[in-house]
């Protein structure tokens, strides 16, 4: 029998010690498993921990005579998903303490097991309340990344910040190969599963999350799991059959499925740095029965990987801090660091840049990243007109104001996430 919280705590470990994405290190841990609710009580854990990591780090702390260090380091790792479970969770409190202290044993260090007992124990019976004593505590966010907002939204930071507290909603994709967006509402109503339409053409908003094998004909690609920010991206970019298109950072393949559902005759070239994920690309166009051109290679070097013409269409969702989706993943918060933005800054102007000289005079490319900083949304955007004669912005009839630069949706928008849309015309 696999104690669940050891499982947790191993996950935690290798976000917060080594670095690795909980996307990554928690799949890890439940492929150990076999039942769903466990799985579903591991991912809880590990989720809960990185969305309120200051204050239950602060707490555990206040508890320790001296901090645990090295390979120690996974009991407090420990120590925070039993205190999240004190605080957060219906779980009885003997049962988890007991479980914890169990985990300890599991994860071989025998000698710690009464520090674990007692810690929570104590923080059991004396119940203090969680600290909110500065600004990183309160909002359990790290000090730049509230700087930024603070800079860039003045008057919404807070708004922003509580969002990304908030548990995601699960967004479908009406399939429109297969049926109307009216005609799968209607399948998902006869299962009784409640279910509204978004407002962009496919997309669907269910009430609660749930497995995708309960899902109306999804194995046959009826529908798609897609946020419903992620989901404008083929829209805006409007692609026609015959067409030729670049994806230039397509995995895990959701954009570019969209895309071909949208324009089955366009002829399509899917292109990712991440090899591993391009995987991903191929099972989404598997499932959904669609063909693309799957390249691994570097979408700031196309010429070393591709040798025909230009393109009339190219996406780039460029790679970039993710703070529009730390809903979805919260571990970014501890994974980002301050310098990384202007790294991704640059990384961004590159690719951008270099896109641009493939796109066909008359083509349209849309730049898109699911970043709320501006630095890498509309100043990068303004830096690039300055520089690049041929380039003319559109605006968008989504957004707020004309005289913006490009679409910024901050997280919680008609319940999307955080995404930022700028659609390039190249003049003729």
């Amino acid at each position: 029998m696999k104690n669940l919280r050891a499982l947790a705590a191993k996950a935690v470990f290798q976000v917060l010690e080594q670095g690795v994405s909980l996307s990554v290190a928690l799949p890890q841990q439940q492929r150990h498993l076999e039942s769903g609710k466990d799985k579903a009580l591991v991912a809880e854990l590990c989720y809960g921990v990185m969305r309120h990591l200051p204050q239950l780090d602060k707490c555990v702390s206040d508890f320790m005579s001296k901090p645990l260090k090295g390979k120690q380091r996974i009991v407090h790792q420990l120590l925070l998903i039993g205190c999240y479970q004190l605080y957060f969770t219906r779980i009885p409190p003997h049962a988890a303490i007991s479980e914890t202290a169990e985990a300890c044993r599991k994860l071989k260090f025998e000698g710690l097991v009464k520090v674990v007992n007692g810690v929570l124990r104590r923080i059991q019976r004396e119940q203090p309340e969680l600290s909110k004593a500065a600004q990183t505590l309160e909002f359990n966010t790290p000090a730049w990344i509230l700087k930024r907002l603070q800079q860039a939204y003045p008057d919404q930071w807070q708004q922003i910040v509580e969002q990304s507290h908030q548990r995601p909603p699960m967004w479908l994709r009406n399939n429109q190969r297969s049926q109307t967006r009216a005609q799968y509402l209607q399948a998902l109503a006869e299962l009784e599963i409640d279910a509204c339409p978004g407002v962009s053409s496919d997309a669907i908003l269910l009430s609660r999350a749930r497995d995708v094998a309960s899902l109306p004909d999804f194995h046959q690609g009826a529908a798609s799991v897609q946020d419903g920010a992620a989901q404008w991206a083929a829209s805006l970019l409007a692609p026609q059959n015959g067409e030729l298109i670049l994806d230039a950072c397509a995995a895990p393949g959701g954009k570019s499925c969209h895309l071909l559902e949208i324009a089955p005759q366009a002829n399509l070239v899917a292109v990712d740095f991440d090899e591993k994920r391009l995987e991903r690309v191929h099972q989404n166009l598997e499932r959904l029965s669609l063909d693309a051109q799957v390249i691994h290679g570097d979408a700031a070097q196309i010429d070393t990987w591709w040798h025909g013409e230009k393109f009339d269409r190219i996406l780039l969702d460029a790679p970039c801090s993710a703070t529009g989706v730390i809903r979805r993943h919260p571990d970014i918060k501890w994974l980002r660091q301050a310098a990384d933005i202007t790294e991704l800054a640059k990384l961004q102007q590159q690719i951008l840049t270099h896109c641009w000289q493939w796109l066909k005079p008359g083509g349209t490319l849309l730049y898109a990243t699911c970043s709320i900083l501006p630095e890498e949304n509309a100043q990068q955007i303004e830096a690039f007109l300055a520089a690049t004669q041929d380039a003319e912005l559109q605006a968008l009839p989504q957004q707020a104001n004309e005289r913006d630069i490009g679409w910024q949706i901050l997280p919680g928008q008609d319940n999307m996430d955080g995404f930022y849309y700028a659609r390039l015309y190249k003049k003729r």
